[in-house]
């Protein structure tokens, strides 16, 4: 379920203090634990260290990020791939593919 309206955005208060600190063109990561903060227009332009829970995964904001998450641009889990032995064969056969492939394209 959304947050009310009337409510607003939250966003955590020494996150605020650390972005009024700082300046636009500034090349420091901002390293927070706020993973619940909605990204406002005043943030884009700025890198964040968002944490994983393991280590602070670089953020950089965008315009289309404004009105999302911190957290959903750092995952909590790793993929590790599915398969076994089909999967590994699967995989041999596309690099062998790219292998006969290149000199064709080197030709062109």
């Amino acid at each position: 379920m959304a947050r009310s309206l009337k409510k607003g955005p939250y966003i955590d208060q020494k996150l605020l203090k650390k972005l009024s600190k700082l300046k636009k063109g500034e090349n420091i990561i901002i390293k927070t634990w706020s993973r619940a903060s909605t990204i406002t227009p005043e943030m884009v332009g700025f890198t964040f260290g968002v944490h994983n829970g393991k280590e602070h995964v670089p953020v950089y904001l965008t315009e289309d990020m404004v009105g999302h998450k911190l957290g959903e641009f750092a995952p909590t889990t790793k993929f590790h791939r599915h398969g076994g032995k089909i999967q590994r064969g699967i995989e041999a056969k596309e690099v062998e593919k790219e292998k006969t492939q290149l000199p064709t394209e080197k030709t062109k």
